[in-house]
């Protein structure tokens, strides 16, 4: 499958449906939704879990301490599976697992042609099992089953064929020096990598880190987030059968506080990397620090400005805002949470975007056309209805939303808000739910000003028809991407990551390959050289 945006697909998989229905208890006006696909029901998922154990050797085990802990369902709360729950005696024995294939098996001095045909055999797996793996994906995440079967599920496979293409072209250099020596740099994978993954993007997250560390001739000890442990383990089964050999890649289903500090406090890992908050990456490089001082990729929060200039078309504006925001249930590092929309068009923007909302298709995600499912679990679904609490109460115009959808489960209604201001925290924290926020701004320099005030710089979104103001915005502003007049563009080759509290190192892309390289320079006197 070739690389396709992530917005495009969208548009064509899932239709806008409009609803009525159930008042907010916080509207400030009659807000209509409706139950677009039976709450109190849930459509029984079209797959069963298979694998619920660690992986360690290439063998699914119990954790040591034969403790399991249960992954639920964020449609009704309800249990799917209880699942090994690993910690420090399961992490050591995954990383020894680890160094003795990366020092003593065939993986590292397998050629990188050999190592490429597995990853591509893998991405052929993939895609056999698309459905399986989205639908396992669907029922311990709560995204719309046709954007994990038409976007992630693809996308997985991708990134793994894009990867597996880099494995035979990793090189160093030949160097001229000053005197009579050859000087080369070798390329060398560095060792066990440590990798932590997030519960928002569980498939496409493996991809991003054990891609490229595999490409490169590594070693993986993965610890999956705890929320969402189960199409991980279902794909790394996968990459067995595709010949991976045993003990290169390793899974351990835990907690942060005992398995992924037991991971990125071990002496033994070379590498880490890391996406999650930016609270936990401060920990995450302490720790690192604390023990060997292994090299840390962190890819962390954001607050990121969605910019509508004055000669924007509206209707075209805030559909592409609606999609930077409330995709993936907004839980997004990178979702365009702050939309600034210039004066001109401020007050069209804003009963657009009211619209829009009050049209999102929310419902269970396995029945057709839902654009939005439940939040995580309770805890996420709680602290985003205290943020629009706040958002209340400091003033803002709720628009639309502001409430649970339905009874069961752990759905939010789509909410906006207008006229916030910059001191507000929903203007400043990082939301992680559906909630937008639309700012007004006058002037070119104020918005840039505006938009660099945060302690994050994941990325950006740019909005308008002059080819100036966009080049102006793209310099300016201090994020590690700029989408213009698109957004959530994620092509395997493109690079992520963030500027200043939004994490260290880039991801995808060629650039994520020196994440999981050592350079050496080798130099060899020469006798008598015929030409230096």
């Amino acid at each position: 499958m070739a690389a396709r945006r992530i917005s495009s697909l969208l548009s064509a998989s899932l239709p806008f449906l409009s609803h009525r229905g159930k008042q907010s208890y916080l509207s400030r006006g009659i807000y209509h939704y409706s139950k677009s696909a039976s709450l109190d029901n849930p459509i029984k998922p079209p797959v069963t879990v298979q694998y619920d154990k660690l992986l360690i050797n290439g063998q699914f085990v119990e954790a040591a301490s034969g403790k399991t802990f249960p992954t639920l369902d964020p449609r009704s709360g309800e249990v799917i599976a209880h699942v090994s729950e690993g910690d420090l005696e399961d992490v050591n024995r995954a990383v020894a697992s680890a160094r003795k294939a990366f020092d003593e098996g065939p993986w590292p001095k397998m050629t990188a042609y050999e190592r490429s045909k597995i990853m591509f055999r893998f991405a052929d797996l993939i895609e056999k099992h698309n459905d399986e793996i989205a639908a396992l994906e669907t029922w311990d995440n709560g995204k719309p089953f046709e954007q994990s079967a038409k976007i992630e599920v693809p996308m997985l496979a991708r990134l793994f064929r894009y990867y597996g293409g880099w494995a035979d072209k990793i090189h160093g250099l030949t160097i001229r020096g000053d005197g009579p020596h050859h000087v080369q740099t070798l390329h060398e994978p560095i060792g066990v990598a440590g990798q932590i993954i997030p519960w928002n993007f569980p498939l496409l997250m493996f991809a991003w880190k054990v891609g490229p560390a595999l490409a490169c001739g590594n070693t993986v000890v993965l610890k999956t987030a705890e929320q969402t442990p189960l199409s991980a383990l279902f794909v790394s089964k996968l990459l067995h059968e595709a010949g991976l050999p045993d003990g290169v890649l390793n899974v351990v289903s835990g907690f942060g506080p005992t398995a992924g500090a037991a991971l990125c406090s071990h002496m033994d890992v070379d590498k880490l990397a890391f996406t999650g908050s930016t609270e936990t990456g401060k920990l995450v490089l302490e720790l690192a620090a604390k023990s060997n001082l292994k090299t840390v990729t962190l890819e962390l929060g954001g607050k990121s400005p969605f910019i509508v200039c004055e000669d924007a078309d509206v209707d075209k504006a805030v559909e592409l805002a609606h999609f930077a925001l409330f995709f993936n249930q907004g839980q997004c590092c990178c979702a365009g949470s702050r939309t600034f929309v210039h004066e001109k068009v401020y007050d069209e923007f804003v009963e657009k975007a009211k619209e829009r909302a009050l049209k999102r298709a929310v419902g269970d995600p396995f029945k057709a056309g839902m654009e939005q499912g439940p939040q995580i679990d309770g805890e996420q679904f709680k602290k985003i209805l205290k943020y629009i609490k706040s958002g209340v109460e400091s003033g803002a115009t709720l628009e639309a939303g502001g409430d649970r959808f339905g009874t069961k489960g752990y759905y939010i209604q789509p909410t906006v808000f207008s006229n916030v201001k910059d001191d507000m925290l929903i203007a400043k924290d990082e939301i992680f739910g559906p909630v937008q926020t639309v700012l007004k701004f006058k002037e070119l320099g104020e918005v840039i000003r505006r938009a660099n005030n945060s302690p994050f710089g994941l990325a950006a979104g740019v909005f308008t028809q002059n080819l100036d103001t966009a080049n102006t915005l793209t310099r300016a502003l201090r994020a590690g991407t700029v989408w213009i007049n698109c957004f959530d563009t994620f092509d395997a080759a493109i690079p992520f990551g963030g500027y200043k509290m939004s994490g260290i190192g880039r991801e995808k892309g060629e650039y994520s390959l020196k994440n999981y390289l050592q350079v050496k320079a080798v130099v060899t006197a020469l006798k008598d050289p015929a030409w230096l």
